[in-house]
């Protein structure tokens, strides 16, 4: 890690219209970089470690500092070149070209494998991106929730009449992304008992607002599921334990909730925490690696298995997304059916690939000056823009009621094809009018509609079988450059770990500039779109429909 260049100050984003760079590009770039690094925001500050377990910002603290001492220099018309958190190079490219390319974890197909990965990690020649940590855009936990809260809105709409309320949602794991779970499920009125091993962090996510309560042992935790269920009443419940232990024990009683689902870190094996004294397993993990990662498949295997067994017994059943049945199914255990498809469906195939369809997915912005007023501005613009979007109003009141803002204040919205230029182009005029006080950043989660191949999660089951097909993510960091973006990140893993996925990230600044005006009408059109040219070109219906009446060039 280079700790000798850890800086002396803590590192946070710097707010304010002074820059430290040539560009509001580069500061803008600087900054976010920062954010992911903020305490507040950041899973392990010390190892640069954002979220997901493992994923990094920069590979150490002394590439961290180049990357710095790089943007600070960078000249309007020149693009900083990433590999994997080390900068390697400074190009002279256009103005209008990005000043940042980002590419992290990517491995040849052959030698695509956790095990090649980690040698290269511990000789300091890679690091793991996750998403957003090694593109320089996460949120906090913020940035998973609309997606978490729509997802639950269309579990609720399927199968409980439109509503959450009376119904006990159980999942596990309180990290940087799956704290939204347990606010998700309350925002649609619903109940959630959330397993962490991690004493500490049940603790911070009360201290966050996105849990309500702690419980003192499982048999008070149910009694307050029970309690809050009788009532109809949205509230959140976390449980210090183990999920491996906690779901088996669930069943063992007879148990049952209506929703079962997690969002544990399981895409590598050494960030998922196996049944045991907590103190004692996080030993074995740096003692012995190997004994580490046959008890960790061994609990996953457990926590799978009960995931089935709960659906069997009534419960609906989802997988969030950190390849926990993709573990277990190389553990051995049977996690599909005789068509090859998974015995509990994950989210996208089962509630959001219609959205996706559409070109919406999960869009977001920061506000450069640190100034939460800039974001309260903004929320009032989105509802001026889309005044008979009923969900959009309902989320921003949620959000603005429950929501708090860490690091740089930043929004998370679902917008499809055609909304995002719209009102990427309002938030450039805002900035150019003086209503917000600094230029706002832009940006993505790398989970959206046409930039990313993850048969794990993202692109199962699609419609003609392309789940595996990594062209389109490529497609898409190469059309967002050609378009104009001021920062393109290309990345291997994700959340469901090396191999596994390929995925893009996108971001734009809005500086207020007429020049600046015309890259987001194309960059904003362009990203959602690759949405409906996936899902078109795989024979969805709705995407080629939506293409037909929104004018997508679709050749043949």
């Amino acid at each position: 890690m280079y700790y000798e260049y850890q800086p002396e100050k803590t590192v946070k984003a710097q707010h304010g219209t002074t820059l430290r760079c040539k560009t509001w590009e580069a500061e803008a770039a600087l900054r976010m970089l920062e954010n992911n690094l903020d305490p507040a925001v950041s899973l392990v500050y010390d190892e640069l470690i954002v979220y997901g377990g493992a994923g990094r910002a920069a590979r150490n603290w002394k590439e961290y500092q180049t990357i710095v001492r790089t943007l600070k220099n960078l000249e309007p018309d020149e693009t900083m070149l990433v590999q994997s958190g080390k900068a390697v190079g400074v190009l002279r490219t256009w103005a209008h070209a990005p000043r940042v390319l980002i590419a992290n974890s990517n491995l040849v197909p052959a030698w695509s494998t956790q095990e090649h990965f980690d040698e290269l990690d511990r000789l300091g020649l890679m690091m793991y991106g996750q998403m957003t940590a090694g593109s320089w855009i996460y949120i906090a936990t913020q940035g998973i929730l609309q997606g978490t809260y729509e997802t639950f809105a269309a579990v609720a709409e399927r199968h409980f009449s439109g509503t959450l309320a009376g119904t006990v949602t159980v999942t596990a794991g309180l990290g940087g992304m799956s704290g939204a779970q347990p606010l998700a499920v309350t925002m649609n009125d619903g109940v959630c008992l959330v397993i962490e091993p991690i004493d500490e962090r049940v603790k911070q996510k009360m201290r966050e607002g996105y849990l309500d309560e702690q419980a003192r042992n499982l048999d008070h935790a149910l009694e307050l599921c029970e309690q809050y269920r009788k009532e109809r009443k949205g509230w959140s419940i976390g449980l210090t334990g183990n999920a491996a232990t906690v779901l088996p024990e669930l069943l063992a009683r007879g148990y049952k909730a209506d929703i079962v689902t997690d969002q544990t870190s399981a895409h590598d094996l050494l960030d998922y925490i196996p049944e045991g004294d907590l103190a004692a397993v996080l030993q074995l993990r740096q003692d012995n690696p190997a004994e580490f990662r046959q008890q960790a498949l061994a609990s996953i295997m457990k926590h799978c298995q009960a995931i089935i067994d709960m659906q069997k017994a009534g419960s609906v059943a989802l997988d969030y997304g950190n390849n926990l049945r993709g573990q277990a199914e190389k553990g051995g255990l049977k996690v599909r059916d005789e068509q090859g498809q998974f015995l509990y469906p994950g989210f996208v195939p089962a509630y959001i690939r219609p959205l996706f369809c559409e070109g919406k997915g999960p869009f977001r912005w920061a506000a450069l000056s640190g100034d939460p007023q800039d974001i309260l501005r903004l929320d009032r613009a989105l509802l001026e823009t889309f005044p008979d979007d009923k969900l959009l109003a309902r989320w921003i009141e949620k959000a603005q009621a429950k929501v708090p803002f860490i690091g740089l204040p930043a929004r998370v919205c679902w917008l499809g094809y055609g909304e995002r230029e719209k009102f990427g182009l309002v938030i450039n005029e805002l900035v150019a009018r003086g209503e917000v006080s600094a230029p706002i950043v832009i940006g993505r989660d790398h989970l959206d509609c046409g930039s990313v191949a993850s048969p794990n999660r993202e692109t199962e089951g699609m419609k003609d079988g392309s789940d595996a097909v990594a062209d389109w993510p490529l497609l898409n960091a190469l059309a967002n450059c050609a378009s104009g973006a001021d920062w393109v990140s290309l990345h291997n893993g994700g959340g469901v770990g090396i191999g596994n996925s390929t995925h893009s990230g996108m971001v734009i600044v809005a500086t207020g500039t007429p020049e600046k005006a015309e890259r987001l009408k194309r960059v904003l059109t362009t990203d959602p779109g690759m949405g409906i040219l996936r899902h078109a070109d795989a024979g969805y219906e709705l995407a080629q429909q939506v293409a037909r009446e929104r004018g997508v060039l679709i050749p043949g």
